[in-house]
């Protein structure tokens, strides 16, 4: 009778280590997994055309003379000059500033807060890369 009244017990720590390695394996395994579904457009309506922005390209060289198409003014001048003639171009056109890299800080940034301050938005610096 004694043999009925002892309990036995369960070694269930094989069963936790190989539940552990199947673990580390599963989470190891999962980012490498990629995904793909294959998607078939629908096709657009190709009879509309997508208007392009009207550009607008100002160059400053290093005597400080600003060019916007055949029109050139000095530095000192352009903000007032360009307030004028803001008009003739769209504000919504993309502004390019392209300054020779001989140019002050303070000369560049000074053109962009004057076009900034016209109301055109899209404004960019250009570089040579």
């Amino acid at each position: 009778m004694s043999q009925l009244d002892e309990v036995p017990e369960l070694n269930i720590t094989p069963l936790v280590d190989i539940m552990l390695v199947l673990l580390a394996i599963l989470m190891v395994t999962t980012p490498a997994l990629v995904y793909e579904e294959m998607i078939k457009l629908p096709d657009g309506s190709k009879s509309s055309v997508v208007s392009k922005m009207p550009e607008l390209e100002i160059r400053v060289t290093k005597d400080k003379k600003v060019f916007i198409k055949s029109e050139s003014f000095m530095l000192a001048e352009f903000a007032d000059s360009f307030m004028m003639q803001k008009s003739k171009y769209p504000l919504k056109s993309i502004v390019y500033i392209k300054a020779d890299e001989g140019l002050s800080y303070k000369d560049v940034m000074f053109v962009l807060k004057t076009i900034k301050q016209a109301g055109f938005t899209n404004v960019s610096l250009e570089t040579n890369g």
